[in-house]
């Protein structure tokens, strides 16, 4: 076969266009933030730019985890426990996972003109809870969704999904920076989310519509558990195999949105203690960010006690943090540095 073409899972040739999977760390290699638990309401955690959704609806834990499809050649999936039951979901309570992705990237998808390509949506899907799952897509630009439903026929085993959704021709997706499209699993809806009927092509988005047919609730008891991993996202209506990055590839893709670890930094301060510290991050960030947490060991200067770290400003790739510095007997001087651990979100 020439190297033009590409065989698809089900057998089918098509075009092959390279780079095809529009999803970021959809083997769930990287992991910045580690397990994150107790959570009450929406958070990113476990692998890198896969969030939960949640709302009402329990206590619950994401973690990065080991267990993967046999011979599927994953060895990461993103795991989401249940650690506080909640057996009655009410109106608007939710349980979801969610992807996001900035409207520079979907603009092969001609969404919104008479071109408008089929994407296909491919992955491996695991709980402890059989029944029918809901996953919608979500044009954040110009309020519309279309969904579909898939269904977990044996518990505690991985199954592969493949799902394709018709173009949209209403609606241009924003070429800019910002959330234009969010794919989301259901995991558990209230009925302000499954009285109306399913949009299974585009329309207008109407909460009551976004998740008929589920019927799963995740939140039921403390043995649930759901895991999610080989997740691709291509344009056309056929699912092609896998496409594998490196972890160092993956790792720089996921860190336009997130930066936690060390850096060099270099900095100045006043006569009263106020420091600017500027580190450059190993690529451009997607936009300003929240910068979650900080700490240093800058030489040239003693730090006793550093407050008020926040982020001042950024010209990518660089940032700069500003530091309240409230500690006595310092001698700070212009021109100083050193390395400091800080922990930058700029996730949509």
């Amino acid at each position: 076969m020439p190297l033009s073409k590409i065989q698809g899972i089900d057998g089918q040739v098509t075009s092959n266009l390279g780079r095809r999977n529009l999803i970021i760390n959809g083997a769930m290699q990287v992991v910045q933030r580690g397990t994150v638990s107790s959570l009450t309401g929406s958070s990113y955690g476990g692998p890198d730019r896969f969030r939960l959704g949640l709302s009402g609806a329990g206590t619950h834990r994401i973690l990065q985890s080991g267990t993967v499809p046999s011979g599927s050649g994953f060895a990461n999936s993103w795991r989401l426990d249940c650690t506080t039951a909640d057996t009655s979901i009410t109106s608007s309570d939710q349980i979801s996972c969610q992807y996001r992705i900035e409207g520079q990237d979907v603009q092969q998808l001609k969404k919104g003109t008479s071109s408008a390509e089929k994407v296909t949506l491919s992955f491996w899907v695991r709980s402890s809870l059989t029944g029918t799952y809901v996953l919608e897509l979500m044009d954040e630009d110009n309020t519309r969704h279309i969904a579909k439903t898939y269904t977990i026929s044996q518990a505690d085993t991985f199954e592969h999904k493949i799902l394709t959704f018709d173009g949209d021709t209403t609606g241009v997706l924003d070429d800019d920076n910002a959330r234009s499209l969010q794919i989301q699993w259901w995991l558990a809806a209230g009925p302000t989310y499954t009285t109306g009927t399913l949009p299974t092509s585009w329309a207008s988005r109407v909460d009551a519509n976004r998740a008929v047919g589920h019927n799963v609730n995740l939140a039921s008891s403390t043995d649930n558990n759901w895991y999610l991993t080989g997740v691709q996202l291509e344009v056309g209506d056929t699912a092609t195999d896998f496409e594998h990055r490196s972890f160092g590839e993956e790792l720089l893709l996921c860190q336009r949105y997130l930066f936690n670890g060390d850096l060099q930094c270099l900095g100045s301060a006043d006569s009263a203690g106020n420091i600017g510290l500027c580190v450059q991050t190993p690529v451009n960030l997607r936009a300003n960010p929240t910068l979650v947490s900080f700490s240093s060991a800058l030489r040239g200067a003693l730090i006793a006690t550093a407050t008020g770290a926040a982020f001042s400003a950024m010209v990518a790739p660089r940032v700069t943090i500003s530091v309240s510095n409230t500690g006595t007997g310092n001698t700070l001087v212009a021109g100083f540095g050193g390395s400091c651990s800080v922990h930058l979100d700029s996730e949509l």
